[in-house]
């Protein structure tokens, strides 16, 4: 495999920057980029590559082997040697309430003959993340492993863009369906945040809103810890996620951001599904925490069996999916998460990714895949 990356910024002419990349005859770009930059990229991508599977996203900051930028636009092309084939799918998506089955006819577009990974990315304000996922597994069944996450706007929870083939779309879905057996795929994630505060039980919610804790109106709770920073929700609640507890008050390993609220109800709408008979906790992190979750993550799949079996050379492409929470607390620091991905995988590895609403991949040395959220995931690629 091949990899080949340019930055590219406003001022550009965005055809020129990408003539580079035509040399890699590349059969696959990934996009990351915010909404204008996404909008524009999209003629000069379908003109120069018209064969080339295409897939990307807006963000709420951009990863490339130069760190983490905002207002860029990171493009990497990924050219396979060894017979790995890339096919997408997509889906239209109405509304929240129609996830799930968004998440069921993408995975139901893809053969399942030979397929190894998938790569999910989904719009990310008005989406169910978690139903989405669902629906993914019942038409691919839960052997295949799902990573990706959702798009961001700069953390201002408006409007997110996905590109696709076929465009870009603000109610897009797009899937890439990894195809052959000299694909080497593995993944990690890990978050770094602490609980304060008692375990509390969900008394009501339905799906991902979440209305009373301990018989009590949701948010009225919630604002009670946050003190100062209630003024500023729903933006300040990614400083404070939740932990999922089960019924035993053990951590389940998901976190759960908020991304709305109503003041009306009393309630909040989390980044994915809520167990209607478990608890919370609130959550808090330093940056000295994250960081070190993000290299827990990177050494979790540096070490599957399947990295290690990628030795016998070429390029490889490290995909970071990081929840833009993170980026918020560790704030001018927030490259040394990156870096310390970096330094896991070394030489030969290229760094692409986005702070993203929530980040998908399975938990480490399992397929069952997940909605995370305030969590850094990662996937390796290689062939061998």
């Amino acid at each position: 495999m091949k990899v080949a990356q340019v930055i590219l910024r406003e001022s550009q002419d965005l055809r020129a920057g990408l003539l580079p990349l035509q040399a890699l005859a590349p059969d696959l770009l990934l996009v990351f980029a915010p909404a204008g930059l996404l909008q524009a990229i999209n003629s000069p991508l379908t003109e120069l590559f018209p064969h080339a599977a295409r897939a990307g996203c807006t963000t709420a900051g951009e990863i490339s082997n130069e760190g983490v930028s905002d207002q860029s636009c990171v493009v990497t092309a990924l050219h396979f040697e060894q017979g790995t084939r890339v096919l997408e799918s997509s889906a239209r998506l109405l509304d929240m309430a129609d996830s799930q089955d968004a998440g069921h006819l993408m995975g139901s577009q893809l053969p399942k003959t030979d397929l190894r990974a998938v790569l999910v990315l989904g719009q990310g304000v008005e989406i169910n993340g978690s139903a989405m996922i669902q629906g993914l597994t019942q038409a691919l069944g839960a052997h295949i492993p799902l990573v990706g996450g959702l798009a961001g706007d700069a953390a201002a929870f408006k409007e997110t863009w996905v590109l696709g083939s076929a465009g870009v779309r603000k109610d897009q879905l797009v899937c890439l369906g990894f195809y052959g057996p000299r694909l080497s795929f593995s993944h990690g994630s890990f978050g770094g945040w602490s609980p304060f505060g008692p375990a509390r039980k969900v008394t009501r919610a339905e799906n991902n809103v979440l209305f009373e804790l301990d018989g009590e109106p949701a948010l009225e709770i919630y604002k009670r810890y946050l003190g100062d920073y209630a003024k500023d929700l729903p933006a300040s609640g990614l400083l404070f996620p939740f932990a999922m507890l089960g019924s035993d008050h053990n951590e389940v390993g998901l976190i759960r951001t908020i991304l709305g609220v109503d003041e009306a109800a009393g309630s909040m709408t989390l980044a994915g599904d809520i167990d209607p008979e478990g608890y919370l906790r609130l959550m808090h992190a330093s940056t000295d925490a994250l960081v070190e979750g993000a290299e827990s993550a990177a050494m979790a799949a540096q070490q599957m069996e399947t990295l290690r079996a990628s030795a016998a050379g070429g390029d490889s492409l490290v995909l970071l999916v990081s929840c833009v929470g993170r980026k918020l607390v560790m704030g001018g620091r927030v490259d040394e998460e990156v870096e310390a991905v970096g330094d896991v995988f070394k030489q030969g590895a290229t760094l692409a990714g986005f702070y993203s609403y929530g980040e998908i991949s399975p938990f480490v040395g399992s397929s069952n895949c997940k909605l995370h959220n305030q969590t850094m995931t990662i996937t390796h690629l290689a062939e061998t």
